[in-house]
């Protein structure tokens, strides 16, 4: 059981475990926005089992630099759609083929489906007069360093917004 901390302005800061979220709430450093169905069990009647909670003072998060390069981190940020048609995706495909001076990089990187992957092969777009749906960019914001994001509970949906996958 996992619960996502927000910082006092929303934004997700950490995925913790629902003990550690619980502590906090009885600590008076944070709220419940939204439980599991669930209660603990306690001595003194059920408590709420925390699925989302939000701090009461807000954390200054270190300044970090870009998110790295990962093959899930790709078929995250482009939501499992594949770059050329649109189809779901399972694998990442280099925009600019490696062997030609393609870079591991967020703008060189999207997800691709097997039909697309095998049909592209080591050929630039321009040479098979395909574009891209969508340019690849970086992704942004806070969630893109919590790794746990990548499978959200059906709870958290409403806080992370369409920052979820």
């Amino acid at each position: 059981m996992r619960t996502l901390v927000l910082n006092a302005g929303y934004e997700p800061l950490a995925v913790v475990t629902f003990r550690r979220g619980l502590l906090l709430v009885l600590a008076g450093k944070a709220s419940i926005l939204a439980e599991d169905d669930e209660p603990v069990p306690c001595s003194g009647g059920p408590l709420p089992r925390p699925s989302v909670i939000l701090l009461h003072r807000y954390i200054k998060v270190p300044y970090r630099g870009a998110a790295h390069v990962t093959r899930r981190g790709v078929l995250r940020r482009d939501g499992h759609q594949c770059g050329y048609c649109g189809r779901h995706a399972s694998t990442v495909d280099h925009v600019h083929p490696r062997s030609l001076g393609g870079a591991e990089t967020w703008e060189n990187l999207v997800a691709c489906c097997l039909a697309c992957n095998h049909a592209k092969g080591n050929k630039t777009l321009r040479q098979l007069g395909w574009k891209l749906r969508v340019k690849p960019m970086p992704p942004r914001g806070p969630q893109w360093y919590i790794t746990e994001l990548e499978r959200p509970a059906p709870q958290w949906h409403a806080f992370l917004g369409s920052t979820a996958a």
